[in-house]
């Protein structure tokens, strides 16, 4: 086919839509995924803060122990509604069920991507963008609970100097 006929117009309009289509929808998903992670995260640090200002003196480590297992809890939490929040759109544009929305979603976010579930053609670019949007998501949280974890130490650090003193 020569270079003015139909069929290659056609297919560069076609193509370029398609992905002017995913970058809409990856757009959308990564700024809604990105606020729900900051209010996720402001929540959590709320908490932290009234935690931590209540007094950490005489925590104790299984006290301590507690609480780093309810703010972990939490941060699962968050990310499970991250992850249905994009299989939502799956199963709205892409899968015929929750089940294998949910599942797609799980696995591209957590970047296990096992594989047997994928996403049609048009729509496919959107499993890897989940993916790098999990790994941040998840960067995010670890930081929060090491930040968490450090105040826990320097709490327990200082209240033992007081008791020394």
């Amino acid at each position: 086919m020569g270079r003015g006929s139909s069929h290659s117009g056609v297919k560069p309009m076609t193509e370029s839509m398609t992905f002017g289509f995913q970058a809409i929808a990856a757009v959308i998903l990564v700024t809604a995924t990105l606020l729900l992670q900051c209010a996720g995260m402001g929540v959590l640090i709320h908490w932290a803060r009234a935690s931590i200002a209540r007094g950490l003196n005489g925590l104790g480590p299984w006290r301590a122990s507690l609480l780093m297992i309810r703010f972990t809890t939490a941060i699962v939490i968050l990310h499970i509604l991250q992850i249905v929040l994009w299989a939502a759109f799956y199963r709205w544009r892409c899968l015929p069920s929750w089940e294998s929305s949910f599942y797609f979603s799980a696995s591209s976010y957590s970047t296990v991507g096992y594989g047997d579930v994928v996403l049609p053609r048009i729509w496919r670019a959107l499993g890897a963008v989940e993916s790098i949007t999990g790994v941040l998501m998840c960067g995010i949280s670890v930081s929060a609970l090491f930040a968490i974890a450090t105040r826990l130490i320097e709490a327990d650090d200082q209240s033992s100097t007081q008791a020394r003193i």
